[in-house]
């Protein structure tokens, strides 16, 4: 298991941090223990009694903390299933995930088992203990009192999860962080482009292949350890399938060329450890996954069974705002280099107008009977076209005109194809182009 890999399965995982606070737990029991076995004697008369408890007022005390504790932690495991209901049935079945790898949820389970653990040690080590007065009670209250408070932190924290705009707002910054980290300056070399001649003196050779070793979605690449291993090999690698991708067990997943050509074929297979492939898509260095979330509520939002179309603008507005962002600092990388600026990996970028289709394509597919939706992904793009020149100004224009054909005016009425075309032309002026909409006053309006 690479080290993606594994910090994945902690991250997503409802058992790492609550296995961690039961293992402190053990630590703390110990060292409580310890201190009513040899400290205690000693400050007894020094601290009030208040602090002290008698043996059968522990044992009682404890037992009752301890039922405490399970009734906190099953009203919690209750909400939780009320929250992925929620998500599955009201928003979207990939959203879960946001809930799922919360480390306020993770450090709330986490407190709940090390007050049960410590609880429960304590109640066990009181029964066969000698000693007359104890201090650990002490400590156990102030455990108790710790877990209420994590006990009302989670309703809050869940509370705020089932309201659709948190959720939005969530997704948004943190695909917002990944945009940010996926083009970040590296610790290795990336470029856009590349000696030609450079590129094809390797693929002048018989490229070999590495078939994929399971199916699934590629959910990242190590890139950096990748590099390395092909620098200690001598040889180039070509991805086939980019992030996001579903991957067919046997298929190529790489090509690869070696620089020094030997009778012999360079055993690379390892190459698949820095590859992580699993049942879902994440949003690890998924960037089109994250804008797939919001898509997914938006589309849910418009659909005959909810029919909220105010959250779907929401979600647009958000959609909108991260293609802004992501213009700002995207560049289409295709070669990656090692440490000595040797050619060793090739991937075929995505474009921009491919995460531009992604995020707006099933939008305006499922609403493009409800002007509201319609105009909300118009004024979305315009908002990308006042920030942006060059290339990403006309290709944000081309998917505006797609749009913009693909709306039913024929039925609209006149003070809607108003506000509809008014839009559509403030779009065309700040692109500097022709709007293929006619401005008609009485009668039907045509395109």
């Amino acid at each position: 298991m690479n080290k993606m890999q594994l910090w994945m399965r902690m991250r997503d995982s409802f058992w790492f941090l609550p296995t961690v606070y039961s293992l402190l737990a053990l630590v703390v029991v110990t060292m409580t223990n310890t201190i009513d076995t040899f400290l205690v004697p000693v400050i007894t008369d020094n601290v009030p009694s208040t602090f002290f408890l008698s043996k059968s007022t522990a044992s009682s005390m404890y037992g009752s903390l301890i039922t405490a504790v399970l009734t906190m932690t099953t009203i919690s495991f209750s909400t939780i299933m009320v929250v992925l209901t929620t998500y599955t049935t009201q928003f979207s079945p990939r959203t879960l995930q946001d809930f799922m790898k919360s480390r306020v949820t993770q450090h709330v389970l986490g407190v709940f088992s090390f007050g049960f653990v410590f609880t429960l040690i304590n109640l066990f080590l009181l029964g066969s203990s000698s000693k007359k007065e104890f201090l650990g009670p002490f400590f156990t209250v102030l455990v108790a009192i710790i877990c209420l408070g994590f006990f009302i932190l989670f309703i809050h924290h869940s509370s705020r999860f089932l309201q659709v705009n948190s959720l939005i707002g969530k997704i948004r910054g943190d695909a917002s962080a990944l945009i940010a980290n996926t083009f970040r300056e590296k610790e290795y070399k990336e470029a856009v482009e590349w000696d030609e001649q450079e590129i094809a003196k390797w693929e002048d050779k018989e490229p070999y292949v590495i078939k994929a070793k399971q199916s699934g979605y590629l959910q990242g690449i190590e890139i950096k350890s990748l590099l390395t291993y092909a620098r200690n090999h001598d040889v180039l690698f070509a991805a086939v399938f980019r992030t996001g991708d579903y991957i067919q067990k046997g298929a190529p997943l790489f090509y690869y060329w070696e620089k020094n050509e030997t009778e012999e074929e360079t055993d690379v297979e390892a190459a698949t450890d820095y590859v992580l492939v699993g049942n879902e898509r994440t949003d690890v260095q998924d960037i089109e996954f994250s804008i797939q979330k919001l898509v997914e509520i938006a589309v849910r939002a418009i659909s005959p069974g909810i029919n909220d179309p105010h959250t779907a603008v929401n979600c647009i507005n958000r959609i909108g705002s991260l293609m802004a962002e992501l213009a700002s600092v995207h560049r289409p990388v295709r070669y990656y280099a090692d440490r000595d600026d040797e050619l060793r990996f090739m991937m075929e970028p995505k474009k921009f107008r491919d995460y531009l289709y992604k995020g707006f394509y099933q939008i305006r597919l499922y609403g493009k009977q409800d002007l509201t939706v319609m105009d909300a992904m118009l004024e979305g793009l315009y908002k990308i076209a006042i920030v942006h020149h060059g290339h990403i100004k006309e290709e944000t224009w081309e998917f505006a005109k797609y749009i913009i054909e693909s709306t039913d005016t024929d039925e609209m009425h006149e003070i809607d194809y108003d506000r509809f075309y008014e839009t559509c032309k403030k779009m065309a002026d700040e692109c500097g182009k022709e709007l293929p909409l006619e401005r008609v006053t009485g009668g039907r309006p045509a395109i």
